[in-house]
């Protein structure tokens, strides 16, 4: 159906309704009953019962005989008259009922009968607006959730990346299961679930839109039994376990989503990196300025990305070193990102960093084109707001190739290994001309004779679904825990 034909019909069908609560309110102003009016114009009191609920649109005809027995123009019936505030809630709710979020949410029509009190409709217009508010915000457009990662970045730049309260919390489960300090077990992590009261069950058909499933009602765990070969499978049930030991709820918005995941992102690395272990050994690396991102993946037997991320949240508290973070799509656009050492980072309009092209100058472009993938690449890396250094690793992914690099400033280069690379960059991405823009004579001879077919990650090209939980298929996962319920 055209939109041209959906508008209309949405038209007639909200005149119907305000037409048909004018004849009811005039008629009961003149004190007269249906029978009464329906006798007046010959017809039936259910037909003129239909035509006062908005169920029906009356004829031209029938409208003039309707108003010649009320005592009004034909001009009262069509939009003179005013409605009363009773016949308004009415009219609201009625086009409420056949609405998108009635039907979404499976709440059938009702007849609004009079001994329904004027309070009950507007509690249920009210309640019907602040759902249709909650969808809007989970609807998360690729505006909304620019403006939530900026937020969420600029509260991570003020605590330099470090939640104390998570620390806190990894530190109390880990003492719980009697954790003596090092790398986290399998094992260990096992404890952890059943110290939280929860089974792991490994299946072969777990929903694919996500990476677990939690079965609150019998303490159920259930993760994929087809364990890609290089994931680590301590990180999915740590993930999950991670929201039970927040007490996270359902998010009621899109920026509340996201930093439930930062959290449970950053308390599973908690886990995974104990800071009271991983701060004495970072401390004994600095003195002997042999910090390596390597050996604390290394020691901890975690991913790259991993002991990256993990770098950012102790380096600056306890080592003294603001630093920065970088993902990159083989693309060139960045996916993540963290500074607290004032890099200046590319952004759009509304700060936002993410969807943004890192420059080709950068160490985290550059790693894509060495050959050597088994040692770190580094490189020094002057820009316009000073000459950082960065330390970068290529790691695949379903979504392709992707760099993971930690960066810091010139002066904190000292306490790193790898300082003594011959490697040199000169980024102005700042200025357009630096890489974002082909060189003039380039420009000129290719510019109209070339069309290119873009390659971008597709998370970044597609709409954010809306939800509790954005991308996941709710009715899959319950219908997956129904089949796996026990009996």
């Amino acid at each position: 159906m055209a939109i041209a034909e959906v508008t209309e019909d949405e038209d007639a069908e909200a005149d119907a309704l305000t037409i048909g609560r004018r004849i009811r309110q005039l008629r009961t102003a003149r004190g007269m009953t249906l029978e009464s009016l329906a006798g007046a114009v010959e017809r039936a009191p259910s037909q003129l019962s239909m035509i006062e609920t908005g169920k029906r649109e009356p004829k031209l005809t029938l409208l003039r005989a309707i108003a010649k027995a009320l005592g009004v123009s034909i001009d009262a019936l069509l939009e003179a008259e005013p409605l009363d505030e009773r016949a308004s809630l009415e009219i609201a709710l009625e086009r409420a009922m056949k609405g998108q979020t009635f039907q979404a949410l499976g709440i059938p029509s009702f007849r609004i009968g009079k001994a329904v009190p004027d309070d009950v409709l507007r509690a249920m217009l009210a309640l019907q607006g602040e759902i249709d508010r909650l969808r809007d915000e989970r609807a998360a457009t690729p505006e909304e959730a620019r403006r939530a990662n900026v937020d969420l970045r600029h509260l991570m730049r003020r605590q330099d990346n470090y939640f104390a309260e998570l620390e806190e919390q990894a530190g109390r489960i880990l003492e719980a299961v009697g954790h003596p300090g090092g790398p986290l077990t399998q094992r260990t992590a096992s404890d952890i679930a059943a110290h939280l009261g929860f089974t792991l069950h490994y299946v072969p058909d777990l929903p694919q839109t996500t990476r677990s499933v939690a079965d609150l009602r019998h303490g159920r765990l259930y993760l994929s039994s087809r364990i890609a070969a290089k994931a680590d499978p301590r990180t999915a049930v740590l993930q999950a376990l991670s929201s039970r030991i927040l007490g996270h709820s359902e998010p009621r918005s899109y920026a509340e989503f996201l930093r439930q995941r930062v959290e449970t992102n950053y308390l599973t690395g908690a886990l995974l990196i104990p800071e009271a272990h991983a701060v004495p050994f970072l401390a004994e690396a600095k003195a002997a300025k042999a910090i390596s991102i390597e050996d604390l993946r290394d020691a901890y037997s975690v991913s790259y990305e991993t002991a990256a991320h993990r770098f950012t949240n102790l380096a600056s508290v306890h080592l003294g070193i603001p630093v920065h973070f970088l993902k990159v799509h083989e693309s060139g656009t960045i996916t993540k990102a963290y500074e607290n050492d004032d890099v200046n980072f590319p952004t759009d309009r509304l700060g936002s960093i993410e969807g943004q092209m890192c420059c080709r100058r950068w160490t985290s472009r550059v790693v894509f084109d060495v050959d050597d993938r088994f040692n770190p690449y580094y490189q020094y890396t002057d820009t316009g707001n000073g000459t950082y250094w960065c330390t970068a690793r290529v790691e695949h992914s379903s979504e392709g190739a992707h760099s993971v690099s930690v960066g810091v400033r010139f002066d904190d280069t000292k306490w790193f290994l790898g300082r003594d690379t011959n490697n040199r960059g000169v980024s102005k991405h700042s200025v357009e001309v630096c890489c974002r823009r082909a060189p003039a004579e380039l420009e000129a001879e290719w510019r109209d004779q070339a069309w290119p077919n873009v390659r971008t990650p597709r998370t970044l090209l597609a709409t954010l679904p809306t939800g509790a939980f954005p991308g996941v298929d709710t009715t899959e996962v319950y219908e997956f825990l129904q089949s796996h319920a026990p009996a």
